[in-house]
Formats: C-alpha cells, structure tokens, sequence
C-alpha cells in the first residue's frame, strides 16, 4: 500500500528477481487454539520439526507450562515440565499420541 514499498518492488522485480507464490498452509487447522510444550527428547522428529508441524496446523508452542497449556509432549527424560503439567492438570501426551495427533 505504501509508495516507498512500491518503488521497492518495482527496483527488485526490475532486476530480474522473481516473487513466488507463497504454498498454500495446510487447509487443517486441527490445532487452533491449542498450547503446547515440548519437554525431553523426542526419537521420530527434531523438535524444530514438532514444532513447525504444530504451527503448520494453527497450534502455538511455548517453553513454560501454564494453566492455558493445551498439551505437554512428553518425551524421553522430560525434567520438571512434566511434574508441572501434572500439577496443573494440564494433559500429557507421549510422542506416539503426539505423532498420531498431529498426522
């Protein structure tokens, strides 16, 4: 919308860059809503690829466990989040019912 932005444009694409239609978010937004916490090491995917699967489907992460906690993964060796989950009774999941959630 801004003029400065459309002179921008206009100086890239004149120098041959070519803009890409960004792909298409996955139409299931299953995780809407949703809060999770990834704690101890999961064996199927790098947390860095949990995460991005979670966010492809709508979901939000965070590092802390709170009441607004939707779900913590818990893999193995899972440290003091999970003992905090149980506290505020927050739902725990394992990688297997994690994959299975997010497939």
């Amino acid at each position: 919308q801004e003029q400065r932005n459309k002179k921008l444009v206009k100086k890239i694409l004149k120098v041959g860059v070519r803009i890409k239609k960004q792909e298409a978010r996955s139409k299931k937004q299953e995780l809407v809503g949703k809060t999770f916490v990834l704690t101890g090491g999961l064996e199927s995917v790098s947390r860095d690829e949990a995460k991005a699967r979670i966010r492809e489907l709508g979901g939000d992460i965070s590092e802390s466990v709170s009441k607004k906690t939707s779900y913590v993964v818990a893999g193995s060796n899972p440290g003091s989040k999970l003992a905090k989950a149980k506290q505020f009774g927050v739902n725990t999941i394992n990688e297997r019912e994690f994959l299975k959630l997010i497939s």
